[in-house]
């Protein structure tokens, strides 16, 4: 008989067990029989990597906290939905079918699916996908979709157990923050200012999409002006949330200053975003 050490045998099944191991839920915030489709193969197609978890539950799980803009949370929200859930991470999907136009082609469908990945750990918005197929009739672009699905699973499969295992929530360093404007602390305080204000972009796909949204970033500076660490706590997706923080780093600030001193400080900026008629 061969023996095979059984610290040999511990070692693999430890090595494995970090991808099936994790557990997630599939959400669908949106009701809508196309949601309801992409979401239900979606998690059947990650069954094979993650536990996922039962539909019921998660929704249930979701109606409990019902966050008023599910695409659109604040760190704090998608932790306190990630709580009632459980687990590693949460997906939020959001599949619709639509008629489109433009000059080559008269009317077109499109079929297409948002997928946000959530930390529940952080709260952060740690992938986030966008797929999106044409067709000359509302099934058969809705079938194209359903039938990418597989590969969008694979995807997140590869990526998702890495990334929700160093998901930590991290020690800030302690810095003053803006005083209220009516408090004693406000008096002689003047908040870092950007020379030249910069405003991000709204993204062409979050035009396309006619996406509505807030993007909050958490700034530190130094005594200087500089922009030592950034973090968004509310996120978007479409690319929005990238261009905030590339813009407030490109940005030249004045720093903060108190009865005439400089001094390192923390700063919430917020962005509103919306498709102008």
């Amino acid at each position: 008989m061969i023996r095979h050490p059984i610290s040999h045998i511990v070692l693999l099944f430890l090595f494995f067990l970090p991808a099936a191991g994790q557990r997630i839920a599939v959400l669908t915030p949106e009701k809508n029989d196309a949601s309801g489709r992409f979401a239900e193969k979606l998690a059947a197609s990650l069954a094979a990597k993650f536990r996922v978890l039962d539909a019921a539950l998660g929704e249930a799980a979701f109606a409990a906290v019902a966050p008023e803009t599910p695409f659109n949370l604040t760190t704090e929200e998608a932790r306190s939905l990630g709580a009632a859930i459980g687990g590693d991470g949460f997906l939020l999907v959001r599949a619709a079918i639509q008629p489109r136009n433009s000059f080559e082609k008269k009317e077109y469908f499109e079929a297409y699916a948002v997928v946000c990945a959530v930390s529940t750990r952080t709260g952060r918005l740690v992938f986030w996908k966008l797929a999106s197929f044409n067709a000359d009739r509302r099934d058969a672009a809705e079938k194209l979709l359903l039938e990418a699905v597989p590969a969008l699973a694979g995807e997140l499969a590869e990526k998702l157990p890495a990334v929700f295992k160093r998901e930590t929530v991290e020690n800030k360093p302690v810095l003053d923050e803006i005083p209220d404007p009516d408090s004693p602390a406000a008096k002689n305080f003047r908040t870092p200012l950007p020379y030249r204000r910069i405003s991000p972009p709204y993204t062409a796909t979050a035009n396309l999409y006619r996406v509505a949204a807030t993007v909050d970033i958490e700034v530190d500076f130094d005594e200087t002006g500089r922009v030592t660490r950034t973090e968004i706590v509310r996120w978007a997706g479409f690319g929005l949330d990238e261009a905030v923080e590339e813009t407030v780093r490109r940005m030249n600030w004045r720093p903060a200053v108190r009865d005439g001193r400089p001094l390192p400080v923390r700063v919430l900026l917020r962005y509103n975003f919306k498709k102008l008629e």
